[in-house]
């Protein structure tokens, strides 16, 4: 990872919401696929095994963000996902596999799709129920005030 791209996350990390830094790691982990699986074209060893071992951290702190008490079912298929993800990357590793990899890196761009997918709903939410609290909070000109308002001249 170079400097700008560091500097990129750093900033998107700070001003996230839960989902950002979900979508964050999802996008590290990707990179971190991409850039083992071309490693291991160019037979760089010791560049794949850099990148898979900090995929398989970065597998580690997704798993410890799961609410393995009150995640219920989606809780449970995530430990599941991420326990797969780790046997692959172990098994990509052993065969020297960049086309596992890059399977495996499909795989997480898709899942990082639907966390943006349900981020983008969360937020339209959020902002429909903040309009609506504040259409109702006193003093607040509702439609019918507004246009009475906006023809008024003096």
């Amino acid at each position: 990872m170079n400097l700008m791209e560091l500097a990129y996350r750093k900033t998107a990390a700070e001003g996230s919401s839960g989902f950002g830094l979900l979508i964050a790691l999802y996008d590290t982990l990707a990179g971190n696929l991409g850039r083992a699986a071309e490693a291991q074209r160019h037979n760089d060893i010791q560049k794949r095994c850099l990148e898979l071992n900090h995929a398989l951290l970065v597998i580690g702190y997704l798993e410890d963000w799961v609410d393995h008490k009150s995640g219920g079912d989606l809780a449970q298929k995530l430990v599941t996902f991420y326990a797969n993800l780790r046997a692959k990357l172990i098994e990509a590793q052993a065969r020297q596999s960049a086309e596992i990899l890059e399977q495996q890196m499909a795989v997480i761009l898709s899942i990082r799709g639907t966390w943006q997918d349900l981020e983008a709903r969360a937020f339209s939410a959020l902002e429909l129920q903040a309009s609506s609290e504040i259409a109702n909070y006193p003093g607040t000109l509702h439609s019918q005030d507004q246009r009475s308002a906006s023809s008024w001249s003096a």
